[in-house]
């Protein structure tokens, strides 16, 4: 799985950023309209905050990985993995307060970390499916598995 990561290009890569960060700003601003029109600004606004939030992580993520192979040093992973924690422990300290203090604007919070993380996914996956690299190889799809029996 790691090794299928390490196949994308810069570009692929900058795709993903550029359409997640629009996907998110777009399912913000719906979620904040359709929130306020039911009653519920407080989520609403959690939902954006959050995605902010989950923005600026992966906006962190990916300048400090860009150093880190700029650097060419041989082990950059223990840097890299204290940073991303201390990152998400962080956000998860701030989310889970919000919770305590105002449970609609926490939880939002909660649903905008968690929504951008499946676009983000989505987007790697669409990328993955898009580059011929990533294809399965040829004739498994049309061989089948063998198991099944013939028509007649």
């Amino acid at each position: 799985m790691v090794s299928a990561f390490s196949q994308f290009s810069l570009p692929q890569i900058a795709s993903v950023a550029r359409r997640t960060a629009l996907a998110a700003a777009g399912v913000g601003a719906a979620a904040l309209v359709v929130l306020v029109l039911v009653g519920h600004a407080l989520v609403g606004l959690g939902v954006c905050v959050g995605m902010a939030m989950a923005l600026g992580n992966f906006r962190m993520i990916s300048a400090t990985t860009a150093k880190a192979a700029s650097q060419k040093r041989e082990n950059n992973r223990r840097p890299l993995a204290v940073n991303t924690l201390g990152r998400l422990g962080v956000i998860s300290v701030i989310a889970l307060g919000f919770v305590f203090l105002s449970r609609p604007f926490g939880f939002g919070i909660i649903v905008g970390l968690a929504v951008f993380q499946f676009l983000l996914l989505a987007n790697v996956v669409v990328s993955m499916l898009r580059d011929p690299a990533f294809a399965p190889a040829a004739g498994l799809e049309e061989a089948g598995d063998g198991d099944a029996p013939e028509a007649p």
